[in-house]
């Protein structure tokens, strides 16, 4: 019973050994690859549009960040005019101090309107 059982199982793997290797037909073979050329060009063509796209948004976060920079960089030079314009009004104010009555008035309001001047250009800068 042994001998018929391994008999058998030999002469299985031997028929499915020989399936394996059955040449297949010159028209399957076109046809699958044929297919298999297809499905290559369309998987290039879905990684190409792919590639595409992701270029695309990375080109538009690149604009977005230098915009982003730029508005960064307008604002500091802004506020850096504005720093050093109240640093220039102080020190006009206390000169102002060695005036008097109506020239000392007018200095005043000359400082404080350059001020607010250069306050207003920031604040106009940083909004563009």
């Amino acid at each position: 019973m042994k001998l018929a059982l391994s008999c058998a199982l030999l002469a299985s793997a031997l028929l499915g050994l020989s399936a394996c290797n059955k040449a297949e037909s010159p028209d399957k073979v076109q046809a699958d690859v044929a297919k298999a050329q297809s499905d290559a060009a369309e998987a290039n063509a879905k990684a190409d549009e792919k590639q595409k796209q992701v270029e695309a948004e990375a080109a538009k976060d690149r604009a977005d960040a230098q915009v982003k920079a730029a508005d960064k960089s307008v604002g500091a030079v802004a506020d850096s005019a504005v720093t050093q314009a109240e640093g220039k009004t102080k020190v006009a104010l206390a000169k102002c101090e060695a005036l008097e009555g109506d020239a000392q008035k007018a200095c005043k309001d000359q400082a404080n309107a350059h001020m607010d001047a250069v306050k207003e250009r920031a604040k106009a800068a940083k909004s563009d």
